[in-house]
């Protein structure tokens, strides 16, 4: 079982910036992920990066505003979050995966952290 623990989530601005971070506990995985969640909504992947030569994908909806990096020596993953925007407004949970995943499917992620949440005011 990897054990994931968000921190850096806060209220911020339209515009302003947080940096989302990811503690784990194990490295034998596959590929980490950023997923959010919006009141009232479904869950949604928005980044995601690859252990084994640090590919990574952003959704559409994020892509030039964020980025995904890992510092594996620390067992760290980030989420760079700039420009933001009152519909980031979400709790964002690190995810991990041991083997391949179909895009942004939740169910192929197997361990969870318990989220923290980013509110972003016009």
């Amino acid at each position: 079982q990897v054990e994931l623990v968000e921190s850096g989530g806060g209220s911020v601005q339209a515009g302003g910036s947080l940096r989302l971070s990811c503690k784990y506990s194990d490295q034998h995985y596959y590929v980490m992920a950023w997923f959010r969640q919006a009141p009232g909504k479904g869950s949604k992947g928005v980044a995601r990066i690859y252990d084994l030569d640090g590919r990574n994908y952003l959704d559409d909806s994020v892509e030039g505003r964020f980025t995904i990096t890992q510092d594996k020596a620390e067992r760290m993953m980030y989420l760079q979050m700039n420009n933001l925007k009152p519909e980031d407004t979400a709790m964002y949970f690190c995810a991990a995966a041991r083997n391949a995943v179909r895009g942004w499917r939740a169910d192929d992620f197997e361990d969870w952290g318990q989220g923290t949440l980013v509110t972003v005011s016009s």
